[in-house]
Parts: structure tokens; sequence; C-alpha cells
């Protein structure tokens, strides 16, 4: 596992599993993030640079967390599931097993 910074935000994509927040959010605690973190993703709100991202992955049905760090953000149109977070450009860090 790399080093996170516990002061950075964690942007978390559940790809509409509601019933995986929590287990989610509790593997993340458990990985060094901290809780007060954590925040739901929306395609109307991007991260920042140095960021984290959270990804429930493969969707439908995930059986892991994608962990990325937010390398660049550039400005996007609000439009569709992805919506700004089309401007970001990230690289994988490490995998949670959920």
């Amino acid at each position: 596992m790399a080093d996170i910074d516990a002061t950075k935000n964690v942007y978390l994509f559940t790809h509409g599993r509601q019933d995986l927040i929590e287990k989610s959010t509790n593997a993340l605690t458990a990985n060094g993030f901290s809780k007060d973190k954590i925040i739901m993703a929306l395609p109307s709100e991007a991260g920042n640079v140095g960021d984290y991202m959270a990804m429930l992955w493969m969707p439908p049905n995930p059986d892991h967390i994608k962990i990325q760090k937010i390398t660049k953000v550039e400005p996007a149109e609000a439009e569709g599931m992805i919506g700004v977070w089309q401007g970001v450009s990230k690289d994988d860090i490490f995998e949670i097993k959920i």
C-alpha cells in the first residue's frame, strides 16, 4: 500500500451502489483515510490535485476499491454521469478488497 495523506479529501464513487457506502467507508478508514475527508463524488464538483478518488470496481458488482490520486484538473462541462470528472487526470495507487 502506498503512503496516503490523511489530510486530503477522498471522493467516493459508488456507481449507484448505495448498499456499499458503509462497507466502503469502513474499508477506506481501515486503510488510513480520514472518515471526515470521505466525500460522495458528484458529477458537478471535481476534486483538486493531490486529492484521492476511491472507485468501487468493477460495476455493477464491485469486489474492490481502486484508489487513485488526482494529478491534473482541467475545466469540463458538468454533463452526464461523469460530469466535470472527465477533466480529471489520475494515477492508480493501490486497491482495497471489499
